[in-house]
């Protein structure tokens, strides 16, 4: 599995290629996005992108837990933390190109 990462760059350059708006325009437009996503998770809300999946906060208690090295024991204060869940469309397409790779990758050992 290759290990590549979508930038806010291609993301703005997408927006570009598929509305038309200006490179600036699609920028501040990606920011928007993502200001309003980032603003509406650290006022506690959920957000519920359709087809794709939702990202909500979670508050974790304390607890202990145990430093690996030296087997101590070390309180983990409580916090929030940011939890995503995909949707089952975003779920089955992974699914589906995860076959059609591996479809491929036996085609072309044949």
């Amino acid at each position: 599995m290759t290990q590549n990462t979508v930038t806010r760059a291609q993301l703005s350059e997408a927006v570009y290629q598929e509305v038309g708006l200006s490179r600036n325009e699609s920028a501040d437009l990606v920011e928007s996005v993502l200001e309003e996503i980032s603003d509406a998770l650290a006022r506690g809300e959920m957000v519920k992108i359709s087809s794709f999946g939702s990202f909500q906060i979670r508050q974790k208690g304390q607890r202990v837990g145990r430093n690996p090295k030296t087997g101590e024991e070390v309180p983990i204060l409580p916090r929030r933390v940011l939890v995503f869940r995909a949707s089952h469309v975003l779920k089955n397409r992974i699914n589906d190109a995860d076959a059609d790779a591996e479809a491929s990758r036996v085609k072309a050992a044949s």
